[in-house]
């Protein structure tokens, strides 16, 4: 299904840069998604300056990607193991995506197989499905940033067309997660409650009704999944085990302490830039 275009004259329209990005990958045969902004421009009409280019990879082909773009000249970084490369040239920079900081949301098969036809200068491409990019972005509810107001964007667009019953198998044991969103959305959009179809929201709901009277039987805090810094306290003070430890999410001990370390410094380059 071919996406509705971002008009060429807004803030964050395709540039030269990015076109030799996707280029180089197109030359290499290295597959890859776009996302990002330019996405939720294209899919929600909200556009914002935002240098980002997200390009979004399976995790095996990142060291391909890597590899066609530093022949392309640009320099190129393993930023986060467990999540993000890097490759820039000159000021402007591409993040290649496999997964969500969190350590969830892996890019596999499935992103690629449900990915949108589009058109970046010229160049044919494929942009992230909008359930993967509910999914990616529901987790990131940090301080400084929260993603809720694109996912709201996208619901307004795009319910109609959402794939709903694979929306929430996406969320899998993280349900909680999407059905906050999901109420967000019915009290910043009153009228528009109806896009969100009854059945799931009375899904969803069941489900939070069933566990009224449970209680999980470990001393767990999820928090660290919604933000790396905010429930730090819990871990390191209070005793809860981190969930990012748990099987299902592609982090360790030494991905964990990476991305905390990261904290400060990003911390930094935003003061410098407020």
């Amino acid at each position: 299904m071919a996406v509705k275009k971002a008009a060429t004259k807004s803030k964050s329209s395709p540039n030269d840069f990015h076109r030799r990005s996707v280029a180089a990958l197109h030359a290499s045969n290295v597959p890859f998604l776009i996302g990002g902004a330019y996405v939720v421009e294209a899919y929600a009409g909200v556009s914002r300056r935002n240098k980002d280019f997200d390009l979004y990879i399976r995790p095996h082909d990142v060291r391909a990607a890597m590899s066609a773009l530093s022949r392309a000249g640009y320099k190129t970084e393993m930023t986060f193991p467990h999540w993000l490369a890097k490759a820039g040239r000159g000021r402007d920079y591409v993040d290649l995506i496999f997964r969500a900081g969190n350590g969830l949301c892996e890019v596999d098969d499935t992103w690629f197989e449900r990915a949108r036809a589009d058109e970046l200068l010229g160049l044919h491409v494929k942009l992230c499905a909008p359930e993967e990019m509910i999914w990616m972005k529901a987790y990131v509810m940090e301080r400084e940033r929260f993603d809720g107001a694109d996912i709201a964007h996208i619901l307004r667009r795009c319910a109609v067309e959402i794939d709903w019953p694979h929306l929430v198998r996406r969320f899998g044991p993280d349900w909680r997660v999407l059905l906050s969103h999901l109420v967000f959305f019915g009290y910043i959009y009153p009228n528009e409650r109806h896009r969100i179809p009854i059945a799931v929201m009375h899904d969803l709901i069941t489900r939070l009704r069933s566990e009224a009277t449970t209680t999980a039987p470990e001393r767990v805090c999820r928090g660290t999944l919604l933000s790396r810094k905010q429930y730090l306290v819990d871990i390191h003070e209070w005793g809860f085990r981190d969930a990012r430890l748990e099987e299902r999410v592609h982090m360790n001990a030494k991905d964990i302490a990476h991305w905390t370390k990261a904290i400060a410094k990003d911390e930094q380059a935003r003061g410098k830039l407020a």
